[in-house]
């Protein structure tokens, strides 16, 4: 096996790794560090770390600690970049160089400004030889909230649709069950990797849903609910209103919506954002921004064909899955705004996977970044 072949092997292991506490870190991202000796004989993995729940410690400190002296002369394989920087904790960089590593592997370069490649520069002023940019499409598409809030200060936003084979939503005020039970999970362990959840009145209204994630041993997962209510009446006695001392929930109403209304929903544990709409549409730049600037980094809205429309029409969707059902619901549907086929028909947007649940297929797709 090649030098190359082998660091991708690493660094794929390292991402996967990450993955166990995707959601759970605080305003850090979830890192993995793998801490590897070899020979001609063979590798092995002396220490692991991942970032530690809330985001401290780091994960290269966990790795480190785990392996003790042999860490002397390791390669060690990190999602992002070491960090660089004196905060709760000295540099991740330098505890590298001092626990005496020979090679540093890294999946990303640390877009924040007190990183930004001073990492890799200590690293290598020290004699540690530095390869950058293994594995970095998976890496980064992993790491893409933590990404878009350093670089737009605002959540990556993920938009997921259930569709049937005629590309149908439901049916007007009815709950219609289109995907299956192996899908329903999988968007239940999407709910538990994002840090907040939303939806529209209208979905609140129609499905009364709990927006929580229920898939055994990670009911603790559930993220910020999120309702954007705009002007629209929002049934009070819904569950996730119900459930908000318990589950933290963050409402958007519009300038329609009651005074009684608003205390009401404050006295129930209700936090209301004041994100008015501009020019009749739904607030999507100030409340991304809003969610940014508490260190939010990934937003999954899972609402129906209003919020669906309105988040596209804003140009601030960056992935998006479509699940879509073999079963068909015929006249009378709620269409998508969106099917597979127009998203493959536009430049916007490359399909980036397809993967089969059940009887379901969910293509995902990522906004084109312009060159």
């Amino acid at each position: 096996m090649t030098k190359l072949a082998q660091d991708s092997r690493f660094i794929d292991a390292a991402t996967r790794y990450a993955r166990r506490h995707m959601g759970l870190t605080g305003t850090n991202p979830s890192v993995a560090t793998l801490l590897v000796q070899g020979s001609e004989a063979g590798h092995q993995i002396v220490g692991r770390g991942i970032t530690a729940l809330g985001g401290r410690p780091h994960a290269e400190r966990i790795a480190l600690d785990e392996a003790g002296e042999a860490a002397r002369s390791s390669t060690a394989y990190v999602t992002l970049e070491p960090c660089a920087h004196h905060g709760v904790t000295p540099p991740c960089a330098q505890a590298l160089i001092d626990a005496g590593v020979a090679r540093v592997v890294t999946a990303y370069v640390d877009p924040d400004s007190r990183v930004d490649g001073q990492g890799h520069a200590m690293l290598r002023v020290a004699g540690i030889e530095v390869i950058e940019g293994v594995g970095s499409e998976h890496a980064a598409r992993d790491l893409a909230g933590y990404l878009s809030r350093k670089s737009s200060f605002r959540p990556h936003v993920h938009l997921k649709l259930a569709l049937s084979a005629d590309n149908q939503l439901g049916r007007p005020g009815q709950e219609v069950p289109i995907t299956g039970e192996e899908s329903r999970a999988q968007v239940h362990l999407m709910r538990a990797q994002s840090d907040a959840i939303l939806v529209g009145a209208g979905t609140l209204r129609s499905d009364d849903p709990s927006l929580t994630c229920r898939l055994p041993g990670l009911e603790t997962r559930s993220p910020l609910r999120i309702i954007l209510a705009g002007n629209t009446p929002l049934p009070l006695e819904s569950r996730v209103f119900a459930t908000a001392r318990d589950v933290p929930t963050l409402v958007v109403p519009g300038a329609g919506v009651a005074s009684e209304t608003r205390r009401h929903l404050s006295a129930m544990g209700v936090e209301l954002l004041g994100a008015e709409p501009v020019n009749g549409r739904a607030p999507w730049p100030e409340l991304l921004e809003d969610l940014g600037a508490r260190g939010l980094s990934t937003l999954f809205v899972e609402g129906g064909a209003t919020v669906a429309a309105s988040a596209l029409a804003s140009g601030l969707v960056d992935r998006i899955s479509l699940f879509q059902a073999d079963m068909e619901l015929g006249e009378g549907g709620i269409s998508s705004p969106m099917t597979v086929d127009r998203l493959d028909a536009d430049h916007g947007w490359t399909h980036i996977s397809a993967h089969r649940y059940g009887n379901d297929i969910c293509h995902t797709f990522e906004r084109r970044n312009e060159t």
